[in-house]
C-alpha cells in the first residue's frame, strides 16, 4: 500500500472524523460488553471457588491430591519404579498444576508388625504392640520435638533411630532410649533393632501436613528418610509396604481458562503413576471439584451471553449501520477513485485499513472500559442498582481477549462487506444505485419480518406449551431462576414488530396526506412529501429507535420483574424481619386417666357438642377396658418472659405466634394435617408482611375478625371451596389429643409464611388456643427497625438468662441471595444493557440527524430561495422528527411493554407455575420509563438543536450552486 493511499486515508478519516469516532465508539462499547462477560464469569468463579473451599474447609482442604502405592503381598520393591515415580511427584507435578500448595508429604513404611522390648526390665513385655516402622518427609520442619533429638541420618551400631508422636508413646507405655525389636517376615527373616530417641508433638495439628490424622501415625515408628531408603529399603532389601504422596494445593487464584487443562491433567496422572510403578494410583482428587467448577462457569457464561446478545446484535447493527451512513455518504469518492485508475483492492485495502486501525484501538481500550463493565456487573444489587460491596476479583484472560478480537473481526467484516460492493461500482453504477434509491430493502422483498414474526410466535407457542423452558442454564436457586430464551425471543420479536410496521410506515404517510392535504400547511406537506420519497433513508435509524428502546423497557421490566419476585417470595416464606425461637423448659406431669371406656367416652363427648374433654378422653383412654386405668405424661412448658422482646435493640414490634400441626374435621370429616398458626391480631399485625393485593379485603380487617370472638377462626380458600365453608360454620381442630372447636370468621387465599397448596392452615387466636390446651412452644415475630443488626438482640436475651435455639433473619437471606453470582450477573447485564441501548439509541439517533441534515444543504437553500422562511423550514424539519423518529420512540417503548405483557410471565418455571406463593405479578416501574422518557426528550431537543443551527448557518447564495450535495 502506496503512501499516497496512506495520506487520503488518513484526510478521509479526518474529513469523516464524527462518522469515525462514532464507528470507533460502537467498536470500543461492543469489545468492552463482549470481554466483560468471561472477565465477570472468571470473577465469580473465584468467588464461587472461594465458598467452595470454605465449605469444604472440614476434613481434608479442597485442593487435596494424595497418591498411594500399595505392594501386592510378597512383591519385592522395583527401587528404580520407585525412584522415578517419586521423581515425577516432586518434580513434574508442580509443574502441570501450576498452584502454589499449601503442604507436600511422602510418607514410605514396611510392613507393620507386633514388636517386642530387647530389655524387660525396663520396657512391660507382657503388652501387645503392633507398631510400623515409616518414614516422613519434612518432618522437622512441622514438629517440636518434646524430649530427646531427631534421628540420625546414618544408622549406628546396627540400630534405627526414631521418633514417636508424644500421645502414643503414653499410649504404649513407652520411652526415649528404649530398644525394640522390629521382626521382617518376608522371606528375609531378620529383625531390626529400633530405638527411640525422641518424641515429638505438631507445631501445628491444623496443618494440611497431617493428612493421616494423629490416631493413624500414633502407633507410628518414624526414622529419617535417608536411614529408611538407603539403609533399609536398599541395603537390606526390605520390600516396601506403602507409600503416599500428598499435596494440599491451593486453588483460590484459579481462572476459568485454566480449568481444561488442569482437568486433562488430572485425567492423565493415574496412567503416568501406574506406568512408572505398578500399584500406584489416584487416591484422593479434585479432579470432580474442578468439573463442577467448569460446569457452573460455563452455565454462567452462557446464560450471560444469551442475555446480553440482543444487546451486542443492537450494538454491531448499529455500527453497521454508521459504516453505511459512511458509505453513502462516500459513495461518489468510491467512483471518482475508480475513474482515476485506482483499483478495486487499493480502495479496499484503504476500507480495511480504517477498519484494522479502529479495531485496534478499540482491543486497546475496549478491555479497560470491560474491566469497569465487569465490576459494575459485580456491584449490581438489583436493577441499575449498584452497591459499593466488596468488588469480585477480575482479571483479564485469554478468553476474554479471545471473545474481543471475534467481536472486532465481527465488526470488520460487517463493514468491510458493503464497501466491497461499492468499491466495484463505477460513477455510473453508483449514480444509478442513487436513482434506484426507493427501492425496497432485501428483508421487505424477502419477507423477513414476516419470518421473524413467525419465529417469535412460535416461541411464545412454546413457552406457553412449557416446552422452551426445559432448557434451564442449571443454575436455578430457589429465589432464581432464569431461562435465557426469554431474552432472546422476545429480542426477535421486537425487532420484527418494528420492521413489520416500517413494512406499513409508508401507507400510513400516504394515509395522512389523503387525509390532510385540504388542510395541512406547505411546511408539513413537504414532510411528508419527503419522507414517501425516501423513506427508506429513515429506516436504519427507526430499527434502531425500536430496537434499543424496546429492549430497554423490556429488560428493565424483566429485571423488577425477576427482583421484585424472587424478593417477595423470601419476605413470604419468613412472614416477617426476624423470628427468635428460644428453648423452653418443661417438666413432664403424669395425670391419672380413671374413665370408663376411653373410646365410648370420647365418642360421647364429642357427640354433646362439648368436643373437647371428650374427644381428648377418647384420644388418650382408647384402649384402657371397663375400670381400668392409665397414666398419661405431658410435658409443662413454663413460658419464659415475653415482655422482654419489646424492648430489644433495634426492634420495633414483637409478636407470640404459635406454629404447630392440627388434624382438621369438617363436618365429621377428617380435612387431614393442616398447619395452626395462633396469634394475637393486634401485635401480629405490626410485625408481618402482608401484600395487599393476595387478599380480596385489606388483611387488616381479616384480623380485625379474630378480635369479634375468642374462637374465631381464618381459613383458607381451598379448604372452604372443598368442603362448601362459609363464614359462621363450625369445625374442629385435634391438638395434641386435645380437641378445639372454631368457627369460620374470614376465608382467605394466602397467609404469610403459609403454603394452602401444601397443607390446609387454620388462623386463630392464641389465647383461646391457650385456655382449651396446656402451653406449648411459640415463636417471637420481630419487626426491626431499619438497618437494626441481630447481634444486640442475643447480647440482651442472654442478659435476661433467655436461651435462644434458633434465629432466622430474612435480611440476612436476601444478603445472602443478592450475592449470588448468577443474580449479579443478571441484573448487572440487563442493567449495562438499559444504559448501552440509551447510549446508543441518542449517539444514533444525534448522528444520523447531524449527517442528514448536512446532506441537505442545496435542497434547504432552494428551498428558501423558493421563499419558504425559516420558520417554515424548521416546521418542516420538526415534522420530519416527529414522524419518524417521535414514531420510533412511542413504538419501541410500546413493543417493549406488549413484549413484557407477552413474555414475563413465562418467568414462572414449570415447576411452580401453579405453586408460586405469593402469585407471580410483572413490574413495570415508572422509574425505568420516565429515565426513558427524559433521553428520549434529551435526544429531541439535540435534534431540534442541530437543525436551528443547521438552518441559521445555511446562506442561500452558497447552497444555490451548481454541483452536488456533500
Amino acid at each position: 500500500m502506496g503512501m499516497p493511499l496512506v495520506r487520503f486515508l488518513f484526510r478521509k478519516m479526518w474529513n469523516t472524523r464524527w462518522l469515525t469516532l462514532s464507528t470507533l465508539l460502537g467498536l470500543i462499547v461492543a469489545v468492552s460488553f463482549t470481554v466483560s462477560i468471561p472477565m465477570y464469569s472468571d470473577g465469580a468463579l473465584k468467588r464461587v471457588v472461594a465458598r467452595t473451599l470454605q465449605e469444604k474447609s472440614t476434613g481434608l482442604p479442597a485442593g487435596s491430591l494424595l497418591m498411594t502405592y500399595q505392594a501386592a503381598g510378597g512383591e519385592k520393591t522395583d527401587q528404580p519404579g520407585l525412584q522415578a515415580v517419586d521423581k515425577y511427584i516432586k518434580q513434574d507435578i508442580p509443574k502441570e498444576i501450576p498452584f502454589p500448595y499449601k503442604a507436600y508429604v511422602n510418607t514410605r513404611s514396611i510392613r507393620g508388625t507386633e514388636v517386642y522390648p530387647e530389655d524387660p526390665s525396663k520396657v512391660d513385655a507382657s503388652r501387645t504392640r503392633s507398631m510400623t516402622l515409616a518414614a516422613m518427609s519434612g518432618l522437622k520442619d512441622q514438629t517440636e520435638i518434646t524430649k530427646g533429638r531427631l534421628p540420625g541420618d546414618k544408622r549406628s551400631d546396627g540400630i534405627v533411630e526414631v521418633v514417636m508422636l508424644e500421645d502414643g508413646m503414653y499410649q504404649n507405655d513407652l520411652h526415649v532410649g528404649d530398644i525394640l525389636n522390629y521382626p521382617i517376615y518376608s522371606g528375609l527373616d531378620i529383625t531390626l533393632r529400633v530405638q527411640i530417641v525422641g518424641s515429638f508433638k505438631p507445631s501445628k495439628e491444623t496443618d494440611p501436613y497431617w493428612v493421616q490424622g494423629f490416631e493413624a501415625i500414633a502407633n507410628n515408628l518414624y526414622t529419617s528418610e535417608s536411614a529408611f531408603n538407603e539403609g533399609i529399603l536398599k541395603d537390606q532389601n526390605v520390600p516396601l509396604n506403602n507409600s503416599s504422596w500428598y499435596y494440599a494445593f491451593d486453588l483460590s487464584d484459579i481462572k476459568t481458562s485454566q480449568i481444561a487443562a488442569l482437568s486433562s491433567s488430572l485425567d492423565r496422572l493415574n496412567t503416568e503413576l501406574y506406568q512408572k510403578l505398578k500399584n500406584t494410583k489416584v487416591t484422593i482428587s479434585f479432579g470432580e471439584l474442578l468439573s463442577s467448577f467448569r460446569t457452573q462457569s460455563l452455565q454462567l457464561q452462557t446464560m450471560l451471553f444469551t442475555l446480553a446478545a440482543p444487546m451486542i446484535a443492537m450494538v454491531f447493527y448499529y455500527i453497521v449501520m454508521n459504516a453505511r451512513q459512511a458509505l453513502d455518504k462516500q459513495q461518489s469518492d468510491i467512483a471518482v477513485l475508480r475513474s482515476r485508475g485506482a483499483s478495486t483492492r487499493q480502495i479496499i485495502m484503504i476500507y480495511l485499513m480504517e477498519s484494522v486501525i479502529l479495531g485496534t484501538i478499540s482491543m486497546i481500550l475496549g478491555p479497560l472500559l470491560g474491566w469497569f463493565m465487569s465490576k459494575s456487573i459485580g456491584s449490581a444489587n438489583g436493577f441499575l442498582e449498584f452497591v459499593d460491596r466488596k468488588s469480585i476479583p477480575v482479571g483479564l484472560g485469554t478468553d476474554a481477549l479471545l471473545l474481543g478480537a471475534g467481536a472486532v473481526i465481527l465488526a470488520i467484516l460487517s463493514t468491510l462487506i458493503p464497501a466491497i460492493s461499492y468499491a466495484r461500482s463505477s460513477i455510473v453504477n453508483a449514480k444509478r444505485k442513487q436513482a434506484r434509491a426507493d427501492r425496497s430493502p432485501f428483508w421487505q422483498r424477502w419477507f423477513l419480518d414476516v419470518v421473524l414474526l413467525g419465529v417469535a410466535g412460535y416461541g411464545y407457542y412454546l413457552f406457553n406449551e412449557r416446552q422452551m423452558l426445559t432448557f434451564t442454564t442449571g443454575l436455578t436457586t430457589d429465589q432464581l431462576q432464569i431461562q435465557p430464551f426469554l431474552f432472546f425471543v422476545p429480542a426477535i420479536a421486537i425487532f420484527a414488530i418494528g420492521l413489520f410496521f416500517l413494512r406499513i410506515f409508508p401507507w400510513l404517510l400516504k394515509f395522512i396526506g389523503w387525509a390532510g392535504k385540504r388542510w395541512l400547511p406547505v411546511s408539513s406537506y413537504l414532510s411528508l412529501t419527503q419522507l414517501s420519497r425516501s423513506s427508506l433513508s429513515y429506516y436504519p435509524l427507526m430499527i434502531l429507535l425500536v430496537l434499543t428502546l424496546g429492549l430497554g423497557v423490556y429488560n428493565a421490566s424483566a429485571a423488577r420483574t425477576i427482583d421484585l419476585n424472587s424478593t417477595e417470595r423470601t419476605l413470604y416464606s419468613y412472614g416477617t424481619d426476624v423470628i427468635v425461637e428460644t428453648q423452653w423448659t418443661g417438666t413432664p406431669e403424669i395425670t391419672p386417666n380413671t374413665s370408663g371406656n376411653g373410646n365410648s367416652g370420647g365418642a360421647q363427648g364429642g357427640m354433646q357438642g362439648g368436643g373437647i374433654q371428650g374427644g381428648g378422653g377418647g384420644a388418650q383412654g382408647g384402649g384402657a377396658g371397663p375400670g381400668g386405668q392409665q397414666k398419661n405424661a405431658k410435658i409443662v412448658y413454663s413460658e419464659p418472659p415475653f415482655e422482654v422482646f419489646r424492648t430489644l435493640p433495634g426492634v420495633e414490634n414483637a409478636a407470640r405466634v404459635l406454629q404447630t400441626k392440627g388434624n382438621i374435621v369438617v363436618s365429621g370429616q377428617s380435612a387431614g394435617q393442616g398447619r395452626i398458626m395462633g396469634i394475637d391480631n393486634v401485635d401480629f399485625s405490626k410485625v408481618a408482611w402482608f401484600r395487599n393485593d393476595l387478599f380480596p379485603a385489606h388483611p387488616f380487617k381479616y384480623l380485625n375478625l379474630l378480635g369479634q370472638y375468642e374462637a374465631a377462626a381464618l381459613i383458607p380458600t381451598n379448604l372452604a371451596d372443598k368442603y362448601k365453608l362459609k363464614p359462621g360454620d363450625t369445625f374442629t381442630v385435634s391438638i395434641d389429643d386435645q380437641t378445639i372447636d372454631f368457627a369460620v370468621y374470614g376465608i382467605i387465599p394466602y397467609w404469610p409464611n403459609l403454603y394452602p397448596d401444601q397443607a390446609p392452615f387454620v388462623i386463630a387466636n392464641l389465647d383461646y388456643i391457650y385456655d382449651q390446651l396446656p402451653m406449648i412452644p411459640y415463636e417471637v415475630w420481630l419487626k426491626m427497625k431499619p438497618g437494626a443488626k441481630v447481634a444486640p438482640i442475643y447480647n440482651k436475651l442472654s442478659e435476661e438468662d433467655i436461651a435462644i435455639s434458633k434465629i432466622k433473619d430474612v435480611r440476612t437471606e436476601l444478603v445472602t441471595q443478592s450475592k449470588l453470582p448468577t443474580r449479579g450477573g443478571v441484573f448487572g447485564i440487563l442493567s449495562l444493557g438499559f444504559l448501552v441501548s440509551v447510549i446508543v439509541s441518542l449517539i444514533g439517533y444525534i448522528l444520523f440527524w447531524f449527517f442528514n441534515l448536512s446532506g441537505r444543504v442545496v435542497q434547504f437553500g432552494i428551498l428558501r430561495a423558493m421563499g419558504l422562511s425559516r420558520r417554515q423550514l424548521t416546521t418542516m424539519l420538526l415534522a420530519e422528527q416527529i414522524l419518524t423518529a417521535g414514531l420510533s420512540i412511542v413504538l419501541g417503548i410500546a413493543i417493549g411493554k406488549l413484549a413484557g405483557r407477552l413474555y414475563l410471565p413465562f418467568l414462572q418455571t414449570a415447576d411452580n407455575v401453579t405453586s408460586q406463593v405469593p402469585p407471580f405479578r410483572i413490574v413495570f416501574d415508572a422509574k425505568d420509563t420516565q429515565q426513558l422518557y427524559l433521553v428520549v426528550a434529551f435526544m429531541l431537543l439535540m435534534g431540534a438543536g442541530l437543525l436551528l443551527w443547521q438552518i441559521r448557518r445555511l446562506k442561500v447564495h452558497q447552497a444555490v450552486k451548481l454541483g452536488e450535495e456533500r
